[in-house]
């Protein structure tokens, strides 16, 4: 007999695309900011996202994220999207992503009630939110071979 699959048990890659489509097309009222097509996502990036999609599957990942290891807020996000700045002839060095961008998605993602603020600092996943995750993993390994 085939046990229930959650987040853990699916591809991280194959999860954020087919939850951030989920997110979308879902009657989730996740409102995209009018700076969405000309924002960069951090000082370290020359130019905007290419895909006209990018700000559902970061909130897609962040939710992953969330969902896995809790606690998390926007300084921790900060350095995970963050990533070498290229300094023309000086060495690279580390910069973090943009506070703003993640902050927005955060606050969209607790106003869809996906998520919600922690007692102990960040943020964690709520019962519904965790139950929307593991639907849209159950959907992937159901596909999946």
């Amino acid at each position: 007999m085939e046990t229930a699959k959650n987040v853990k048990d699916v591809s991280p890659h194959e999860f954020v695309k087919a939850y951030a489509a989920h997110l979308k097309r879902s009657g989730k009222q996740i409102e995209l900011p009018t700076w969405n097509d000309i924002v960069k996502t951090g000082t370290l990036k020359e130019l905007a996202p290419y895909d006209p999609d990018w700000y559902y599957i970061r909130a897609a990942s962040m939710a992953r994220k969330i969902y896995l290891r809790g606690g998390l807020g926007v300084g921790s996000f900060r350095r995970i999207y963050g990533g070498g700045k290229r300094n023309g002839s000086c060495p690279p060095h580390f910069s973090k992503s943009s506070g703003s961008v993640a902050r927005h998605i955060l606050h969209q993602l607790q106003n869809t009630n996906i998520i919600e603020l922690d007692s102990k600092g960040g943020r964690r996943i709520t019962s519904s939110g965790q139950r929307d995750l593991d639907q849209v993993a159950g959907r992937i390994a159901v596909v999946a071979p």
